[in-house]
């Protein structure tokens, strides 16, 4: 997916900015790229987590909004807007409160649906939904459908989006647009694609499906990766990912920043159960520590991020790196 892709500026503003993605992929979703001071901070930086990250993901996607408001064909309209949420990681966007502080909104609406994924048993690389017993959908005239969910296998996602279009079909309105903001991988784009094809088909007046990745197009991890530390079907590497030029500027920032496990780690647990995230962080820090034992920061980043030059760095120490983040994350707890 990265190949052959070609990054085209779209708007920007001070230290934000939105890119177009073209390559020689046949596709009806417009796909675009966003990078803010916000999210290179929660994507580089574990340790924005709870409150302040909902609030940084929130102030970006706004960013997006603004950014794109006359540069694109994206022309949302207030009362035919709806904030579609697949809970719970896509409250995290903030996207009820981006549209109020981009354009002033006030009666946009909301709509609600669950889709918790797990794996089909402990060794399986096979996801299905296991939590969708909750749901409130309502539609205006047309809605224009927005969207914001962390994506890596696309289980939740293609739930979600099947479900919304169903619900639409059998309320007897129709779906006028999709605009969805991820920080994920490319099979959101997929999903994105059967979702433009099956509205396409059921809503004569469809007009399009845009995504916005927040500052990259990142790698999943499979069997086969060749990383030492890995969550098939869950982490969002930097490895073989299209990225903004400025996150990848950002990550020179520290050395600890390109060395992370996943992008963005779990979505959910970082903004509602911080507990259990630092946890999930701290032991991929000390899996790191032990593994400073027989490996350097030179090897560890030629697994993780290897387009990355590493001699910006300087002469750095992999254990001294993995006990100051441990130091930081466990001050925290």
């Amino acid at each position: 997916m990265k190949k052959d892709a070609i990054l085209t500026e779209v708007s920007r503003e001070e230290s934000s900015v939105v890119y177009q993605i073209s390559d020689n992929l046949e596709t009806t979703v417009n796909r675009y790229i966003l990078s803010t001071p916000e999210t290179r901070a929660i994507c580089n930086d574990p340790l924005v987590l709870g409150y302040e990250y909902t609030e940084k993901l929130e102030a970006a996607c706004a960013a997006f909004f603004r950014l794109t408001a006359q540069a694109t064909p994206i022309a949302l309209q207030e009362k035919r807007s709806v904030v579609f949420n697949i809970l719970r990681g896509g409250l995290n966007f903030g996207l009820r409160g981006a549209l109020a502080k981009a354009f002033g909104w006030n009666t946009h609406s909301s709509s609600f649906v669950t889709a918790q994924r797990a794996r089909s048993d402990e060794d399986s690389e096979q996801w299905h939904i296991t939590e969708d017993e909750y749901k409130k959908i309502t539609f205006p005239e047309s809605a224009q459908i927005i969207i914001g969910d962390v994506v890596a296998t696309g289980t939740s996602l293609r739930h979600g989006l099947d479900i919304m279009i169903n619900e639409a079909i059998q309320q007897g309105t129709e779906l006028g647009s999709i605009l969805f903001f991820t920080i994920g991988g490319p099979i959101s784009e997929e999903r994105l694609i059967e979702a433009d094809t099956a509205c396409r088909k059921h809503f004569p007046n469809y007009k399009g499906t845009y995504v916005c990745y927040i500052e990259g197009r990142f790698f999943v991890p499979t069997v086969e990766s060749k990383v030492s530390i890995k969550i098939t079907g869950t982490d969002l590497m930097r490895c073989d990912s299209l990225m903004a030029p400025e996150f990848i500027e950002s990550n020179f920032s520290a050395p600890s920043y390109p060395l992370e496990r996943c992008t963005i780690y779990d979505a959910g647990s970082r903004a509602f159960q911080v507990t259990e995230y630092l946890e999930d962080v701290i032991e991929y820090w000390q899996s790191v520590l032990g593994l400073a034992q027989t490996m350097t920061f030179a090897e560890m980043m030629a697994e993780r991020f290897p387009e990355l030059d590493i001699s910006r760095f300087g002469n750095v120490s992999l254990e001294q790196v993995a006990k100051e983040r441990l130091q930081k994350l466990s001050a925290l707890r």
